[in-house]
């Protein structure tokens, strides 16, 4: 473990990079107050499907303002999306070894609408940290700051696109058995649900050993 927070996005069901910090740093912030960016983790997650990787996006209302707050960004619900990504979860992960044991933990979230994006992902985040066994000391923020102080800031550091993606010499992608590796080998990064439903109470284990200590990984700041 680090001895220095870590600021990160708020972010739907994120890949497993952004779930390994909160293994690896002693205390992790959110970000409240960004302006909502769209193409990011923020709204999206990315699972293992029969036909590759494939990408579910939360959609969200057009505020009064084009710049909308994180806290204050709504669901929109003008199409049944959670009804499309329950059964996309469903088919891709139907057969995987403890989607049984866990799908009832998920399920809920996809039953019932919620207002806001950033309460709806934090409380899925909170069944994750469940599963894991952990308790992770978080606070969101309370204002913005372009460039925060006292703490290693990924907030854009961890994105869909690897072009777009900071290089993060604390975390790297440890190989485990996925539904469908016969077909395309394994692919790494992808939805906690991945991890969660293809290793179960191992997936602890999985993240811990992902991440790199400051010693093997050399020092390193990153301001963004």
């Amino acid at each position: 473990m680090t001895t220095q927070p870590i600021l990160l996005s708020s972010a739907y069901l994120p890949p497993i990079q952004y779930v390994s910090k909160f293994l690896l740093h002693p205390s992790v912030l959110i970000e409240a107050h960004e302006h909502f960016i769209k193409q990011t983790f923020r709204n999206r997650t990315i699972i293992l499907a029969a036909n590759g990787p494939e990408a579910l996006i939360v959609p969200v209302e057009k505020g009064r303002s084009p710049k909308q707050k994180m806290k204050d960004l709504r669901i929109s619900y003008d199409t049944n999306w959670p009804h499309i990504h329950w059964q996309a979860i469903v088919s891709a992960y139907n057969s995987s070894p403890f989607f049984e044991i866990l799908e009832a933990d998920f399920r809920p979230f996809f039953e019932k609408k919620f207002d806001f994006l950033f309460d709806f992902n934090f409380q899925l985040l909170q069944v994750v940290f469940d599963i894991l066994e952990i308790s992770p000391d978080i606070r969101f923020t309370e204002d913005f700051e372009a460039v925060p102080e006292n703490c290693l800031n990924f907030r854009e550091a961890i994105q869909p696109k690897l072009k777009k993606s900071v290089p993060d010499p604390f975390f790297e992608p440890i190989v485990y058995t996925q539904v469908f590796d016969d077909k395309f080998g394994f692919i790494p990064n992808l939805s906690i649900l991945d991890l969660l439903f293809n290793c179960g109470s191992a997936s602890y284990e999985v993240l811990l050993k992902s991440n790199l200590s400051p010693e093997k990984s050399g020092k390193f700041q990153l301001g963004l």
